[in-house]
């Protein structure tokens, strides 16, 4: 579902991923953690193609939108065949990103509507199942400065369903919750998995990571340190700056 070889990204003088390769394949649930800084999140966006890259390949659901050339020159596929492969993708920020002004029933048709060029018709009753997948159909007339956290965070996951995406992918999903509110989002999130749905998670939460994940990848310092089974990398982490790591947040 997602190839990646060799994805080098640098802001300014700062090099932020140094030859990321990574592969995920269907029905994944693929955990990414590390330390702050550390270039998770910024993967996800180059993944999702809200950055670009400076080398590398990426490759969406069989579609390569982006490749280096013999010359070294990274290029992107056209327009019109990256919206195609990236429509394939949904995604799941820290800070929900609602439109504050449209409901919650409004907030996850605006973009089948828009994008897809659907009928309200049509979308409504598939935006009504969705809200009530996560809990939360009472709330569809609701604004979000109406709702926890939590509620929030649940209508982003309905809203990037809505667009039918092959794979979603997570960036830090609960870190903006308070704990007691944390734990609503990851049982969402649990029961997506448990349907096969290819995910790519950027999480602090150890204990998804651990339960949930097939593989659980370590990244440190623009890297992918260490990859493995959760019971491999959790039990037995091969390398230092993992076992450190894990040392400091279990």
């Amino acid at each position: 579902m997602i190839r990646a070889e060799g994805i080098y990204k640098r802001f300014g003088a700062l090099e932020v991923l140094k030859g990321v390769s990574l592969t995920v394949g269907k029905g994944d649930v693929i955990a990414v953690i590390g330390p702050s800084g550390s270039g998770k999140s910024t993967l996800l966006r180059c993944l999702a193609h809200l950055e670009t890259i400076e080398r590398g390949s990426i490759e969406i659901a069989g579609e390569r939108i982006v490749a280096t050339d013999a010359q070294g020159q990274c290029r992107y596929a056209s327009d019109a065949q990256v919206r195609r492969a990236c429509r394939k993708v949904g995604m799941v920020f820290q800070h929900f990103n609602l439109f504050p002004h449209l409901t919650v029933l409004q907030n996850l048709i605006e973009a089948p509507m828009t994008v897809k060029g659907l009928g309200r018709e049509a979308i409504v009753p598939q935006a009504q199942a969705l809200l009530r997948k996560v809990g939360l159909l009472d709330k569809q007339d609701a604004y979000p400065a109406r709702l926890s956290g939590g509620q929030k965070q649940r209508v982003a996951i309905a809203r990037a369903l809505a667009m039918e995406p092959s794979i979603m992918l997570f960036d830090e999903p609960t870190s903006a919750l308070d704990p007691e509110l944390t734990g609503e989002v990851l049982r969402t999130m649990r029961e997506l998995a448990g349907e096969r749905m290819t995910m790519l998670v950027v999480t602090h939460e150890m204990g998804f990571a651990r339960e949930v994940s097939t593989r659980t990848l370590f990244m440190d310092g623009g890297e992918i340190i260490e990859a493995g089974t959760p019971a491999q990398l959790f039990s037995a982490p091969q390398h230092p700056r993992t076992r450190a790591f894990l040392e400091h947040m279990l």
